[in-house]
């Protein structure tokens, strides 16, 4: 890394920012000072092609974290300060040995991704979420909120979407609950999927959307876009903004829900409720957007009624009778994920909501987990007027 970091400053005395050089320009550069610098002429060649990549690495790409974010098996990565990074493969967590040169680097990375999709993080605002350009998540804390910092942490997502046929070969999903949930997609039933941090909320949903008719106009509201959706062709991709400069407005996912139901809809996505939009989610699907699909943090499906309950109540004060209404009336089917100890994901249960009891929420299980069986059929569903309207 020293001869690496040596050769830097010499190299963007040469690059000429303002014409954006391409990579083989830049690469071209830095194969002359390899060649010419006393530091790197007699090295091996191993060596100097590990120079050249890092040199690349350093100004056109994240530095030391390319190499994580080129390989696929990696799904975390967490870099607190500049001199420790720890990452995530196949579910087990590592100590990474590469580090930055120093602090001011990782705070250049971190500006970099943050301008990069309009975002500001300084000390004034030292939280901010962000993506990179794949629609990796990026969360960036900095001082003085965080004492080591500063900290960047990468949520990855595959290149290509994981289908519900590989969850199916992976057991995360049986093909008969599989095969079921295709047909309330078809339905159009509406789906909320809950689960923990790093349960694969995300990558569920987007194996759930495949299901969706390829003619029907879906809209996608996200704080930060994520969500892959393949195979529509009449569809409109809703981002949140926050206000980070002087005069701009900011547009929750609230305001993105409200004008979405003016863009005429098949079917919205909400790629995460997690506050008082709960409210507006459940207004949408209870004015005639059947099937709408949304994720949101919970620890099994009967913690989802009561989050959701929760968050209608961070937006407005109403009785606990009207929201559990709203809630029968507009969600019909909870899909509640889990992660075990060894990393891997599955499907814990799937249930039906089944109406209102002595002013309690009633869940009908459909699929649950068994250990060393897995998702196991457990009960019938209900209200089937839907599915019966498909099958005519």
């Amino acid at each position: 890394m020293k001869e690496a970091e040596a050769l830097r400053p010499l190299l963007l005395e040469e690059i000429d920012i303002t014409k954006e050089p391409e990579d083989d320009k830049i690469l071209e550069l830095i194969d002359r000072l390899i060649l010419g610098e006393e530091i790197t002429r007699k090295l091996p060649v191993k060596r100097k092609l590990e120079v050249r990549q890092e040199l690349f690495y350093s100004v056109r790409r994240l530095d030391v974290l390319q190499e994580l974010l080129d390989d696929p098996d990696v799904t975390e990565i967490m870099v607190n300060g500049y001199d420790t990074i720890f990452v995530e493969k196949r579910g087990k967590i590592f100590f990474y040995g590469k580090q930055f040169t120093s602090k001011e680097k990782l705070e250049d990375i971190i500006q970099q991704i943050a301008g990069s999709c309009n975002r500001v993080v300084n000390e004034q605002t030292p939280i901010v979420d962000a993506r990179l350009e794949n629609g990796d998540r990026v969360n960036v804390v900095l001082r003085p909120v965080a004492l080591n910092g500063p900290i960047l942490t990468i949520r990855r997502f595959p290149e290509h979407p994981i289908t519900m046929a590989q969850l199916i070969s992976r057991n995360c999903i049986s093909g008969e609950a599989a095969d079921f949930l295709n047909r309330l997609v078809q339905a159009k039933y509406s789906i909320l999927v809950g689960g923990g941090t790093s349960t694969g909320k995300t990558t569920f949903l987007n194996a759930l959307s495949s299901y969706i008719p390829s003619g029907e106009r879906i809209i996608t509201i996200e704080d930060n876009a994520e969500l892959q959706i393949q195979g529509i062709e009449n569809l409109v991709r809703l981002e949140a903004r926050e206000i980070h400069l002087e005069g701009q407005q900011s547009i929750t996912i609230r305001d993105l829900i409200r004008t979405s139901l003016r863009m005429r809809p098949s079917r919205i996505i909400i790629g995460e409720v997690r506050g008082a939009e709960a409210w507006d989610f459940l207004q949408a699907l209870n004015t005639g957007h059947n099937g709408s699909l949304g994720t949101a943090h919970a620890n099994s499906t009967e913690d989802m009624l009561g989050r959701l309950e929760s968050m209608v109540l961070m937006g407005m004060d109403l009785p606990l009778e009207a929201i559990r209404r709203q809630i029968v009336s507009g969600v019909e089917i909870l899909v509640h994920l889990e992660r075990d100890s060894g990393g891997e994901r599955h499907v814990e249960e799937i249930s039906e909501i089944d109406g209102i009891r002595g002013g309690v929420i009633v869940l009908n299980p459909l699929f649950q987990w068994e250990h060393g069986k897995g998702l196991r059929e457990c009960g019938t569903l209900k209200n089937t007027k839907k599915l019966e309207r498909l099958r005519n």
